[in-house]
């Protein structure tokens, strides 16, 4: 739905109580916002954060503009994020515009690249708009909540080959219209075998994170049993 804000158990987003007023323990979870333009993607992202004590989903949304938005209505509030994780390719305002608005207006906060495409001009134009790494979706879960965070603690993390590409510098940039292809709906993500849990498959051409985020899914919006 366009102009969709959800918190952590897919509720709409609210401004956050003054409780704490932002003023928290370091040992407190590190708060994640997620902006991508694919659904099953962002729920799939926050049934996976739910697996680590420490990260703490705050908001998700499916554009550049509403992040913006969102971060306006949580700045000096204990929601505001510590990390957002950033599709780099999105209609309208996309990633790498996204990322250099909110870091000029949030400097606190970190913005990690989450994207299917390792090209060195897209790697490149995401580490100048200041993302502090760039993670694609074949990444394991756990390599994921790592760079999540190292990015908190301002260390920078490049997936392998996002890194040979940026060295290398010799891959073109994908065309704007050109996004990983993904289906748009839950039951058209899997390939059904079996029965119960069986009947869900890994879909084909993503890698360990997406298709661990695509089985959470698929249980949650096909009505799995097991």
């Amino acid at each position: 739905m366009a102009g969709e804000r959800q918190g952590p158990h897919g509720g709409m987003q609210q401004r956050a109580s003054a409780e704490g007023g932002g003023q928290m323990s370091r040992s407190r979870p590190i708060r994640v916002m997620i902006v991508d333009d694919n659904r099953i993607m962002r729920t799939g992202l926050r049934f996976s954060l739910l697996a680590f004590d420490d990260l703490r989903l705050v908001a998700d949304t499916e554009s550049g503009e509403e992040a913006l938005g969102l971060c306006r209505e949580m700045v000096g509030s204990a929601t505001m994020p510590d990390v957002i994780l950033m599709d780099m390719l999105m209609p309208g305002m996309n990633g790498v515009a996204t990322t250099r608005a909110i870091l000029e207006r949030y400097p606190g906060v970190h913005v990690l690249a989450l994207t299917g495409f390792d090209t060195a001009t897209l790697v490149e134009a995401a580490l100048r708009a200041g993302a502090t790494g760039y993670i694609l979706k074949d990444a394991a879960i756990d390599e994921l909540a790592e760079a999540i965070r190292a990015a908190h603690a301002g260390r920078m993390t490049l997936a392998p080959a996002a890194a040979r590409s940026l060295a290398a510098g010799k891959c073109p940039t994908p065309p704007a219209s050109s996004k990983p292809a993904q289906p748009e709906n839950g039951e058209a993500a899997f390939q059904g075998r079996g029965s119960g849990s069986s009947r869900i498959a890994r879909p084909s051409g993503i890698g360990p994170v997406a298709s661990g985020l695509y089985l959470g899914v698929g249980l949650s919006e096909l009505g799995t049993a097991n």
